[in-house]
């Protein structure tokens, strides 16, 4: 079964900077989106935000809008998360996710990857 990869997670000052990349092992059929979700300490698992493999349809959670952006490599077949101006509340294990549609529901991906650590201190 195809995996997806996670990297580029770490330790960062707050109002720092981190890009996370998703690589999945292999193009996976059925799949047209990929998108991030975030499971804060002690939190419930949180969209982060979306991007289509198809066209350029994408778009992020409200609580990182103007601070995160997502990317996709086509060639690559590789996602990014770009994210500024971190905050100590963003501190999470980041995971990227593979699916057949766009959704804010972790429900509807059907792909995970393990997930990477992002810790922002003050």
């Amino acid at each position: 079964q195809a995996q997806l990869v996670e990297s580029g997670g770490g330790s960062v000052q707050a109002g720092g900077s981190l890009r996370l990349s998703c690589a999945a092992s292999e193009r996976i059929t059925g799949i047209s989106s990929m998108a991030w979700f975030r499971r804060a300490p002690g939190k419930g698992l949180e969209f982060v935000g979306y991007i289509s493999m198809r066209n350029n349809l994408k778009d992020v959670g409200d609580s990182v809008k103007g601070r995160f952006t997502i990317s996709r490599d086509s060639v690559k077949y590789e996602v990014y998360l770009h994210m500024l101006t971190l905050k100590v509340e963003d501190t999470a294990v980041y995971y990227c996710a593979a699916g057949p549609r766009l959704a804010t529901s972790p429900a509807t991906y059907e792909y995970w990857g393990q997930g990477t650590q992002v810790t922002v201190t003050s």
